[in-house]
């Protein structure tokens, strides 16, 4: 039977999972809509550059935890691989702890981006800037909870797979 917490970090993951499978479906579906009306019709739609643009930026924000729990991401490690094992946790755990720090000075400045460009406007949908910008905080604040979620595992550089996470039905 799986835990409360466990259970709320599967739910997290599924949510932030269907949110990026959503959007990068909305791109795929927008884009090739464009194309074919471009070329079929002889009229683009001219709000589908801006948007689909926009949901490349919080598609990437949403997905760095996810790639992150995953061990996706770029590293170079080969001085850690060449340390002696608890020697290599401890380095591994003071660039977690980086990072988390980081990722809370990332947000906070996110946030103050955003407040300051929320009163301009998209060039095309003329939405508030700052609706755009929003994926900087809170794709950092979403990074930032996945390693807190998985820090042991990222210290000791075990990452998941699709398969390590059960249903949220299962317990």
């Amino acid at each position: 039977m799986a835990t409360l917490t466990a259970r709320l970090e599967r739910g997290f993951v599924l949510a932030n999972q269907w949110v990026v499978i959503l959007m990068m479906a909305s791109m795929a579906t927008l884009v090739f809509v464009n194309v074919v009306s471009r070329y079929v019709f002889n009229y683009s739609i001219i709000w589908v550059e801006e948007v689909t643009q926009y949901e490349m930026i919080w598609i990437t924000y949403l997905g760095a935890g996810l790639a992150l729990r995953q061990g996706r991401h770029v590293a170079v490690d080969v001085l850690q691989d060449r340390l002696p094992s608890r020697l290599r946790r401890w380095v591994r755990a003071a660039v977690g702890l980086a990072l988390v720090a980081f990722l809370a000075v990332a947000t906070v400045l996110g946030f103050r981006m955003v407040g300051f460009a929320w009163d301009q406007e998209t060039p095309v949908l003329n939405l508030p800037m700052g609706l755009l910008y929003l994926g900087l905080p809170i794709g950092t604040l979403l990074l930032g909870l996945h390693l807190v979620l998985v820090f042991r595992d990222f210290v000791e550089r075990r990452f998941e797979t699709p398969d390590d996470l059960e249903p949220l039905g299962d317990a």
